[in-house]
């Protein structure tokens, strides 16, 4: 390895780090300050913690952590090292994140609809900046990796909310109230939305797919106009037989009217579909890792 080479990956590992702090640190301050004040239920292994915290005293961060040491365990057998070591660190970091900020951070006990919405979207804002690294914070993701391992056709998303729905409701029993689990679920919800939108927010957009007799002066004008790229493909029309071209463009919402009125005010007669594309990479988009 030439030393441009370990300055590369020196300065990802500082900006990993960096990530993984302050992710954590979020995702803390989103349980002490506001889910705990408020009996705003947890789902996941921190939901777990929070819920044996309440009838043995343990620290919520140390119950996070020792929790997540078996399922580490067989992570390492089942799935191999490498993640392994990215998780439990992470995993080390907000189990420190959760009992410290604990000593000292205030708590919010003002509305709780502002207390659920703040909290979710510290935690989506959190685990987003821990994702976006390619690393988890551990939980419920590995108790879904693992039982995908074994059982291919279960899938991970499964897993992860038929394991957080349980927890939840264990904790809505704990609490003795129903608008716990009801505010977990404004919570989880708007921690999800955050969540996509740092990890696809950058690199989504639309694809457009263009059906014209007029290929290669629609694709010129799109290129002109809007400086994106096109593929020609050719197509058949199954009903009519007939052979024409289908344009392939991928760009950003912002742009898509533009390329529409292009398209259109070339060939009046084009069919065309747009659709959601969650993240493009490359030119122009999100850079590749």
């Amino acid at each position: 390895m030439n030393k441009s080479e370990k300055r590369t990956r020196t300065l990802e590992l500082l900006r990993d780090n960096g990530c993984w702090f302050l992710g954590c640190a979020l995702y803390a301050t989103a349980v002490n300050s506001f889910a705990l004040p408020n009996s705003i239920a947890q789902s996941g292994l921190t939901g777990l913690a929070i819920l044996i915290n309440r009838f043995s005293g343990v620290p919520v961060g140390v119950l996070s952590l020792l929790l997540n040491l078996p399922l580490l365990i067989l992570m390492w057998i089942f799935i191999g090292k490498r993640s392994v070591l990215h998780t439990l660190w992470v995993t080390v970091i907000l189990a420190a994140a959760l009992d410290l900020f604990a000593l000292f951070l205030p708590a919010y006990q003002g509305d709780k609809i502002l207390a659920t919405l703040l909290c979710g979207a510290l935690e989506g804002a959190g685990l987003g900046l821990i994702m976006i690294t390619g690393a988890t914070s551990g939980g419920t993701d590995i108790v879904g990796r693992l039982i995908h391992q074994r059982w291919p056709h279960i899938t991970v998303g499964t897993v992860v909310r038929l394991a957080d729905a349980a927890v939840v409701t264990a904790n809505m029993i704990a609490f003795r109230s129903i608008e716990s689990g009801l505010y977990a679920i404004i919570a989880i919800f708007v921690s999800t939305k955050v969540i996509d939108a740092m990890i696809y927010g950058a690199g989504s957009g639309k694809l457009l797919m263009i059906i014209t007799d007029r290929a290669h002066d629609v694709a010129n004008a799109i290129i002109t106009s809007s400086r994106r790229g096109v593929s020609i493909i050719p197509v058949e029309g199954a009903y009519t037989g007939e052979n024409k071209n289908m344009l392939m463009c991928v760009a950003k919402r912002h742009e898509i009217n533009t390329i529409i009125k292009t398209a259109k005010a070339v060939d009046d007669h084009t069919f065309i579909i747009v659709s959601e594309a969650n993240e493009i990479l490359g030119n122009g988009f999100k850079k590749t890792i």
